[in-house]
């Protein structure tokens, strides 16, 4: 009879405050922030400083989880999360619940942006693509290309009409998004743009890059009367008319720069919602608040500052002689009648202060409500997975909360649980909490050393940490405190294991030795209470670094693992040598043996796991475990069944009997440094770097072997649909034209299996069709049977059925489902792989001759079709034209006529340049003559 295992399944993740790839972001009302927390989206109530929701994708997708990347707020309830894999999730704040997902991206979402309205949202990729989403019909409008490197941010401008795009291409580009197409490339950055940004009330456009400094343009308005209004605050206009023809279609106007005071990278600009205020975020630890003064205010310190020039040059004129103080004057006076109304940009923006933080800055958002005492409030993410919320005022900027005690401030070293699985402890670099192991809250905190292992006693009451330093730390849980500090080797103790049975423990260290330790209670002499205090009992000295040590279950051997990649196992009474194990090629990280003393199972750098016979130290299997270093292994309780985690970021289930891989937990986003197994083996605690802890529970869910060996290789046919076997022979895809437009959808497994339900549906209408019409022509001859319905059709008629299977695909997969294959492309495919084959078969002979009689005239046929579709397309378009006032904005004519605008601007140019040529060459040839002459 095959085995059936029970399955495990990820319950809960927590120790994640804030994501460092993601940005933060407030949502509509101001009252709470959104926090991206790897996977999840976190809603935290910022005064009570309180996760009130969190907003994960559905248990039921299964398959590795993937980060959120980008996430934005409209003005209403929803909330946009972008995801490492290229999708979007649209969710309902105040519901919790996801409304749709979105795919069309191929890369990581870098950036998102609602429209004022919030009914559209733009969407930027690392694919270098933008695509415009109908946030109200769920489904992609149409993708923008024209961009060489990803997006980094979009602003919408001109009520939702325009589109202004920054990326690492170092350029900016402006789309009219009613024609679908570029209008305007504006370059000048030397380096990456990483964020753009403008004021609410449009007048000024900012972008930030690695240059020193931040650029601003002035924005051009289209009226409804079709004139062009700019907010013109340093624009220059010539004498002659033609700057409404030249600068047409010229939407940002260069106003100026602003030197910033960090020699850091741009990370994020933003103007905040009343627009007095500009930070801008670099890639340290600091933010630069600038002051955004109005019209006249930004008036008056011009005026002031012609003032004070006019003042210095008359000083310096007194003191020249009367001839040049003529000359200054006339000068003077030039330059008053020609720049009154120049203003600059220090004229409009003004330093205000600077915000210091102790930790580089991940990502900033101002609150949308402006409080009463203060200019604004910034919410700041740490890369400490820390979240810091700032009042901004006129003279300084004061902390007002920190979120900070629910995760490790570096990733989690060590996880440890207590002997009724009811706690657990975890060691970071500066701190040790102790967690409820079921509901995931923080119950202590206690400042620590730098914890590499650890252990809680029984009873719950103390708990011992190995610090890199060498010191064992005794940990009170009741109080939260940190005891007594022992000063127990020389070099980091990196690893500690119980003695069962026993009221001891051993450690072993980087200084050679391998420690025994006793604790007992006592009360010192002077304390009113009684402490735990621990005592050296043995030392064993190795001859190299002791990297793990493990106790058997009936305490008789103690084995240890040394940096020359043996592991030895000695006896524990008398401490003589018994076994040594060697076979790894590199160190072993971390080692385990089996309830029943039976088995010993080690891990190591070399990617190899092995599986050892304690009795004659014979290796049973040696195991290509994970794709990177073997971090932690640990068998389940009373069974051979063991659990291993790796630096490959998995989790991996094994029967050491079968020597089967039984399950692979997918989940974390970085290494996975170590685990700890409950003792019924119905829990399991993995910690991480990505500073997660998550807990993964035995579900009564069967499975068998085969099926799963079956999975795993059907998720690696399916892994990468864009690189199907059909798709190899079709030739890749070129650079994007200039500005091209392309469908807003992409092919995943959805589409394909909604595609195969809508041929299943016509299928079985057609063959339905066939039937009423055969009971029609028995009838009319008087064969009147009774016609029986297709169950399948659930009594439905077979328009009905087809209409059913339509719309039950989401309004965002039904472009792609819709756009079948071709037959001839299929065809054309098929014998581009069986081409040497098909001519060497005699008998493929008659197939060929046959499908070179038929190919031409269907292919014909679905020409004309498609031809005839798009006629009576476009005759619809002219009626519905005719009946109403509104003419249809053709996108492609538009594109064309601009094109065309442009090319005879471009011939005008070469021409006046020729031209000119002629005459200069002419003169050159008349003042030669002179000469000779």
């Amino acid at each position: 009879m095959v085995k059936a295992y029970l399955r495990y399944e990820p319950a809960a993740a927590f120790g994640v405050i804030v994501s460092v790839e993601s940005n933060i972001t407030y949502d509509s009302s101001g009252k709470h922030l959104l926090a991206p927390a790897l996977e999840k989206l976190g809603v935290w109530h910022v005064r009570q400083g309180v996760c009130t929701k969190t907003l994960s994708p559905s248990p039921s997708s299964r398959g590795p989880s993937l980060a959120v990347t980008y996430v934005a707020s409209s003005s209403s309830s929803l909330v946009a999360s972008g995801y490492a894999d290229g999708s979007i999730r649209i969710w309902d704040c105040d519901k919790g619940s996801c409304e749709t997902t979105l795919n069309g991206h191929k890369g990581a979402v870098t950036a998102l942006r609602y429209n004022k309205v919030g009914s559209l949202l733009a969407s930027g990729s690392k694919d270098n693509d933008i695509i415009l989403w109908d946030v109200v019909g769920e489904t992609g409008l149409f993708r923008l290309r024209g961009h060489r490197d990803q997006i980094t941010d979009l602003v919408f401008l001109d009520s939702g009409k325009k589109l202004v795009s920054s990326s690492k291409d170092k350029f900016l580009r402006v789309w009219d998004l009613e024609t679908q197409h570029c209008m305007q490339i504006v370059s000048g950055h030397h380096s990456e743009i990483w964020s753009i940004d403008v004021d609410p009330d449009e007048r000024y456009l900012v972008s930030g890059s690695a240059d020193l400094e931040l650029r601003f343009y002035n924005v051009k308005h289209d009226l409804s009367n079709g004139e062009s209004v700019v907010h013109v605050s340093g624009a220059e206009i010539g004498d002659d008319g033609e700057l409404s023809t030249k600068n047409k279609w010229e939407v940002l106007k260069h106003f100026g720069e602003i030197q910033r005071q960090s020699k850091d990278r741009v990370a994020t600009v933003r103007f905040n919602k009343s627009g007095n205020l500009l930070a801008c975020q670099v890639a340290g630890k600091t933010v630069e608040m600038f002051r955004v003064l109005d019209e006249t205010e930004s008036k008056r310190k011009a005026k002031r500052r012609l003032n004070r020039k006019k003042e210095k040059k008359e000083k310096k004129s007194t003191k020249e002689e009367v001839e040049t103080t003529e000359n200054v004057e006339a000068i003077h006076g030039t330059e008053e009648t020609g720049s009154i109304s120049v203003v600059t940009v220090p004229d409009v923006f003004k330093l205000l202060q600077t915000v210091r933080t102790s930790k580089k800055i991940c990502s900033i958002s101002f609150c949308p409500i402006t409080p009463k005492n203060s200019l604004a409030s910034l919410a700041l993410s740490l890369n400490n997975n820390l979240l810091e919320f700032y009042s901004i005022e006129s003279g300084a900027s004061t902390k007002t909360l920190a979120i900070e005690l629910q995760g490790h401030r570096s990733d989690v070293r060590s996880v440890t649980l207590s002997s009724d699985n009811s706690l657990l402890m975890s060691t970071s670099h500066n701190a040790v909490k102790i967690w409820n192991s079921s509901t995931g809250s923080c119950l202590r905190t206690i400042d620590s050393g730098y914890g590499l292992c650890g252990l809680i006693l029984p009873h719950n009451k103390y708990a011992m940490v190995g610090t890199k330093d060498g010191k064992i730390e005794i940990i009170d849980i009741g109080s939260g405190t940190c005891g007594e500090i022992v000063e127990g080797h020389g070099g980091s103790v990196r690893s500690i294991a119980t003695i069962p049975n026993g009221n001891g423990f051993v450690t072993g260290s980087a200084d050679h030795d391998v420690k025994f330790w006793e604790y007992q209670i006592k009360q010192k002499p002077g304390q009113d209470s009684k402490r735990l205090t621990i005592s050296n009992v043995r030392t064993m000295k190795m001859n190299d670094d002791v990297l793990v040590v493990a106790v058997s279950p009936d305490a008789k051997y103690v084995a240890v693992a040394l940096l020359d990649c043996t592991v030895k196992v000695f006896f524990m009474d008398s401490l003589k040598f018994f076994l040594s194990l060697y076979g790894h090629k590199l160190p072993v990280l971390c080692m385990d043996i089996s309830s029943d003393g039976e088995l010993i199972v080690t891990g190591s750098a070399d990617k190899n796991m092995r599986i050892w016979g304690l009795d004659f130290g014979d290796c049973h299997k040696s195991i290509f475990a994970h794709s990177d270093s073997v971090m932690a292994v640990q068998f389940v309780c009373n069974t051979h069944y063991m659990f291993s985690a790796g630096k490959d970021r998995l989790v991996k289930y094994w029967d050491a009997d079968k020597f089967e891989l039984l399950l692979t937990l997918e989940g974390h986003l970085a290494d996975v440094w170590c685990l700890a197994i409950s003792n019924r083996g119905d829990f399991v605690v993995t910690g991480s770097h990505d500073r997660s802890i998550r807990r993964w529970d035995r579900t009564e869910e069967p499975f068998f072997i085969g099926e799963e060996k079956e999975k795993r290789l059907e998720e690696m046919f399916e892994a990468d649909i864009d690189n199907a076997f059909e798709d190899r022979h079709v030739p890749k895809e070129e650079l994007p034209e200039e500005g091209a437009v392309a469908l807003a959808g992409k092919k995943t497994r959805e589409t394909l299996t909604a595609t195969d339900s809508i041929i299943d549906a016509l299928d079985v209408a057609e063959v339905e069709l066939k039937r009423l019409a055969e009971h029609e022509e028995e009838k009319s001859r008087g064969k009147a049977a009774e016609f029986l319905p297709n169950m399948i059709m659930l009594g439905l008629s077979p328009s009905d059925y087809v209409l059913r299977a339509l719309s039950n695909i989401s309004t965002n997969d039904l472009e792609q489902t819709l756009l079948v294959e071709l037959v001839c492309r299929i065809v054309t495919v098929l014998l581009q792989t069986h081409h040497s084959q098909l001519i060497s078969t005699p008998s493929a002979r008659p197939v060929l001759t046959v499908l070179k009689e038929i190919l031409y005239a269907r292919v014909k046929e679905c020409k004309d079709t498609l031809g005839f579709n798009l006629a009576a397309m476009d005759h619809l378009k002219q009626l519905m034209a005719s009946r109403s006032d509104a003419l249809f904005r053709d996108a492609k004519s538009k594109l064309l006529e601009i094109r065309s605008q442009q090319s005879k601007r471009l011939e005008a140019s070469t021409e006046e340049m020729k031209t000119e040529k002629r005459k200069k060459k002419k003169q050159k040839k008349s003042t030669d003559m002179h000469v000779w002459s």
